[in-house]
């Protein structure tokens, strides 16, 4: 069963008000006081708050159970005296989910608790696995937003942030407005082609709003309200951190700060490999990885299995214990899996799905430190910019250091044998698959995810190294060339059936 938790504005008015008595600050919003509450260590503590759930998924576990819609699970958990929010609706067309969004637009303000919009959900639990998720959400579900809460405020000021990967962002520092229960103070102009489309200005008054309720975006510049004098804004020619001449590369609209050796990067890429989706290092925080950098301790995150616990416990605010929790975190991480090293190594364009799939694709990060562009953009899912990237990183001297580092150190490059051996099967190790043709039962990137686990490789074209061609619905040209090279083609039964066998 799964759900969502959330505080009553009721309940959130009385937390405040201990919190406020106890002398601890209260809580902005019913969001930001249930995300803290289950963050807490102690399940004790969490107890004491007045948390409540509404569940919304109940996962019938075996294939033929006779839950098979949305609907039947949501009346089955109501059934079983689970919490269901009670103002579900089955709709029958698009028009019906419109009808009931509107519906609630007008109605939501009057709910005991806070919603920022409705989500809309395939029914059908059979279509629901056809249509498949993609890295980071479902592709049967969507969020429906309600028109965000809107304020006017002033731009004091816009900033730059230097990121990991050298691209500097504007942020517009406001004068503090309250909108959608918190205190808002910066937005991100996200970079010059997006401040030009606005023609946004230091002293201007804007529209603000939360996208989602969640995130400040300025969405216009109230034009009536500019001063006559006011000059039209020009970027930095230089980095802010480090001073090295701001270039912007062809194709993009980002600026972008080409010293490796900018204090801001190496912090940023340090805490990016720390982090709990990277190699997960607990306790290696912002704060942490500044004092590590001031003290001359690490120059990129390499360094980090080279520090002594007598060192770090010197350190002002550490100590003995937190010296050796943080180098117990820090050995843990050398066994973490391939793809989440390849994540760590923060190139740009290779976000967690992508290092997944070079993970499966590779099994090593020495294989993958091989390869040529042309082989990686041959690989579903990645794709020649980000191909270009990857070869861009591991032919740099800079990074090739800091690879050097891991591996004297003893940080796992490749994925553990039991895994290897588990995924690969007879009928793909070491066979190239290519898919022409709509699929019923897969997305082409699922498809080709269960062929690499199994220890097979995908590729984009047919060639006289191509193994199969698995043809779906309206096969393209690639089944001619199959036909005319002697490639053997399975249709999309077939290939399924060999995945059973496989299983």
């Amino acid at each position: 069963v799964r759900g969502e938790v959330y505080f009553l504005k009721e309940a959130l008015e009385k937390l405040n008000e201990e919190r406020i008595r106890n002398g601890e600050p209260p809580f902005a919003n019913p969001r930001n006081a249930a995300a803290g509450s289950l963050k807490l260590q102690d399940p004790r503590e969490v107890a004491k708050r007045p948390l409540r759930m509404f569940c919304y998924y109940l996962d019938p576990l075996v294939p033929d159970h006779p839950i098979q819609t949305q609907l039947q699970a949501l009346q089955t958990l109501q059934r079983l005296l689970f919490p269901v929010n009670p103002h579900y609706r089955l709709c029958h067309n698009v028009e019906e989910v419109i009808d009931y969004w509107r519906e609630w637009q007008e109605k939501h303000k009057s709910l005991p608790y806070d919603i920022d919009g409705v989500v809309v959900k395939v029914n059908s639990f059979e279509q629901q696995q056809r249509l498949g998720t993609t890295a980071k959400s479902p592709r049967w579900a969507i969020a429906f937003k309600f028109a965000a809460e809107q304020a006017i405020t002033r731009i004091r000021e816009i900033i730059w942030q230097v990121g990991r990967t050298g691209i500097v962002t504007p942020v517009a520092i406001l004068d503090p407005v309250h909108i959608s229960g918190t205190v808002v103070s910066r937005a991100t102009l996200h970079n010059m082609d997006e401040i030009a489309r606005l023609d946004a200005r230091v002293g201007d008054y804007v529209v603000l709003e939360k996208a989602g309720e969640i995130i400040p975006k300025i969405v216009r510049v109230v034009k009536e309200m500019r001063p006559p004098d006011l000059p039209p804004y020009r970027p930095p020619e230089k980095c802010p951190v480090c001073g090295t001449r701001l270039i912007r590369p062809a194709g993009e609209v980002a600026l972008l700060c080409t010293n490796a050796r900018c204090p801001a990067q190496v912090a940023g890429r340090i805490e990016h490999y720390a982090s709990r989706r990277a190699m997960d290092i607990e306790g290696l925080g912002e704060k942490v990885v500044e004092l590590l950098l001031n003290n001359h301790l690490i120059e990129d995150f390499g360094d980090l299995y080279y520090l002594k616990k007598e060192d770090i416990a010197a350190l002002e605010r550490m100590g003995d214990k937190s010296a050796e929790n943080l180098i117990n975190a820090i050995e843990a991480s050398k066994n973490r899996p391939l793809e989440r090293l390849i994540f760590a190594l923060g190139i740009r364009y290779v976000g967690e799905e992508v290092a997944r799939i070079l993970a499966q694709h590779y099994r090593s990060l020495d294989q993958l430190m091989k390869a040529s562009v042309d082989e990686l953009a041959a690989i579903p899912g990645i794709g020649f910019k980000t191909a270009q990237s990857i070869r861009s990183f591991f032919d740099n001297p800079e990074n090739q250091k800091v690879i050097e580092k891991l591996r004297r150190a003893g940080v796992r490059f490749e994925a553990p044998e039991e895994e290897e051996k588990a995924a690969l099967d007879e009928r793909f190790a070491g066979k190239t698959f290519v898919f022409t043709g709509t699929l019923s039962r897969f997305t082409r990137d699922e498809a080709a995810r269960l062929v690499e686990e199994r220890g097979g490789k995908v590729s984009n074209s047919v060639s006289r190294k191509t193994d199969y061609l698995v043809v779906g619905a309206d096969p393209g040209s690639k089944l001619q060339k199959a036909q005319q090279l002697g490639v053997q083609i399975l249709n999309e039964e077939e290939f399924y059936r060999m995945l059973e066998q496989a299983a």
